[in-house]
C-alpha cells in the first residue's frame, strides 16, 4: 500500500521557520523524483520545489527561492522542505508529490496545513 504521509506544518509567525516531512512507503522511494506543491483555496496546485531520485538536482518556485529548501533522506524514505523567512502569502495547503517519469506512475500526500499569521 503506497503511502505519503506529511508532517510538520501550523500555525507560525512571519519571519519564522517550519520544516515539514513526508514519510513514503510502499514503493521504491529512491526511484521516485519528488516535489512539494502547496495550493490555497480557490487557486491551481503551485509546485514550489523539486528534487531528483539522487538529491543532485533541486529547482525551486522563484517565490521561495533563498528561503526554503528541499532535501530527502533514502535510507530514511523521508523528502523534507525546510522552510525559513515565512511570509503570510506562504500560508497554504502543503503537498508531497512522487513522480517515476519512465514508469509514468506519481503519487500524492494528503497535504499538511501552513499558517503564517501573527
Amino acid at each position: 500500500q503506497v503511502q505519503l504521509v506529511e508532517s510538520g506544518g501550523g500555525l507560525v509567525q512571519p519571519g519564522r521557520s517550519l520544516r515539514l516531512s513526508c514519510a513514503a512507503s510502499g514503493f521504491t522511494f529512491s526511484s521516485y523524483a519528488m516535489s512539494w506543491y502547496r495550493q490555497v483555496p480557490g487557486k491551481e496546485r503551485e509546485l514550489v520545489a523539486f528534487i531528483t531520485n539522487g538529491g543532485i538536482f533541486k529547482s525551486y518556485a522563484d517565490s521561495v527561492k533563498g528561503r526554503f529548501t528541499i532535501s530527502r533522506d533514502n535510507a530514511k524514505n523521508t523528502v523534507y522542505l525546510q522552510m525559513n523567512s515565512l511570509k503570510p502569502e506562504d500560508t497554504a495547503v502543503y503537498y508531497c508529490y512522487a513522480r517515476q517519469a519512465t514508469l509514468r506512475v506519481d503519487y500524492w500526500g494528503q497535504g499538511t496545513q501552513v499558517t503564517v499569521s501573527s
